[in-house]
């Protein structure tokens, strides 16, 4: 019997879940309408279309639908926070069914500052699927503004938001490293970027960052290898900045929650800092969902342990 719609709304995409009484994952559909690009008839006739046919269930949905340019702002809970806050603080945003889609609040680092919203979610997920790592822990999650977080006795006690595909995305488009030519895959060029962050000691990659030119120049670099190297440099920065100032800690579990192919890449870039990274957890974000739910009293399960 099918007991909650569980949505994953961020910038530019928005997953929908539809959930079992044990809370398994019934039927899962995804469109590309995060908040900054919706269809005509805005956040209602998005949340219609993708739950078309589903049953009329509570709703809860995380990400950046609860920002202040989503559907309605809810405020970050601030650090440190435990998984079972989240499902306290929930906030409901009236939509043009009549019923509420309730709304999961991000978290707040005021020593950054920092902020992360459907990440939180993600971390919920990992604790669920893997329990043991709520003791000490370290998690990984990749993407446009990657962010490192830190659990610790089942609460988040520190992340760190690092802009790495946004800004390789910036040196590639617009700066005078890329567009050299058509990238190819270069695995020895990605280990190279890597090696070169590692090595840059407490100068950081950014003092190595034209380095990227340099090598082309000399011939000791294809153009077309350029970003590769590049995603070397920015990841292995990533490794050297969060192992320096303890986000990371290589007598801690580290664990990645994210997309595969985007996540082997850092389990390679962690080889080369003597870190042997486990694969990734998928779904997280589903699972994460399901259990603020419970938490929060708007789904009820028989199996699933949160």
């Amino acid at each position: 019997m099918a007991c909650l719609i569980g949505l994953d709304w961020g910038t530019s995409s928005l997953r929908a879940y539809r959930y079992d009484g044990a809370g398994g994952i019934a039927e899962a559909r995804a469109r590309p309408w995060g908040i900054r690009q919706l269809p005509p008839g805005g956040y209602d006739a998005a949340l219609a279309d993708i739950t078309a046919g589903w049953p009329a269930l509570p709703r809860l949905a995380c990400g950046m639908v609860g920002s202040r340019g989503g559907w309605r702002e809810v405020p970050y809970l601030d650090l440190p926070a435990s998984m079972a806050r989240l499902g306290d603080a929930l906030e409901s945003v009236r939509a043009g069914d009549g019923m509420d889609v309730h709304l999961v609040p991000g978290l707040r680092d005021p020593q950054g500052p920092d902020v992360m919203r459907g990440e939180e979610t993600q971390l919920a997920g990992a604790l669920a699927l893997r329990p043991e790592l709520a003791a000490a822990s370290s998690f990984i999650l990749p993407g446009t503004h990657s962010k490192w977080a830190v659990v610790r006795d089942g609460r988040v006690t520190g992340f760190r938001t690092l802009m790495t595909g946004e800004l390789y995305a910036l040196l590639q488009h617009h700066s005078i490293l890329g567009g050299n030519a058509a990238a190819s895959e270069d695995a020895g060029a990605f280990t190279r970027g890597v090696a070169a962050a590692r090595d840059s000691g407490a100068a950081g990659a950014l003092s190595r960052l034209f380095s990227a030119r340099a090598l082309m120049l000399d011939g000791a670099l294809a153009p077309a290898s350029v970003p590769d190297y590049l995603s070397g440099l920015l990841i292995g920065e990533e490794f050297r900045a969060a192992l320096a100032d303890g986000l990371g800690r290589r007598d801690t579990p580290l664990q990645l929650i994210g997309d595969a192919v985007l996540c082997e890449r850092y389990r390679r870039a962690a080889a080369l800092f003597d870190i042997a990274l486990p694969p990734p957890l998928q779904d997280a974000a589903a699972h994460g969902l399901w259990c603020i739910a419970e938490q929060a009293g708007i789904a009820s399960k028989e199996t699933l342990a949160c």
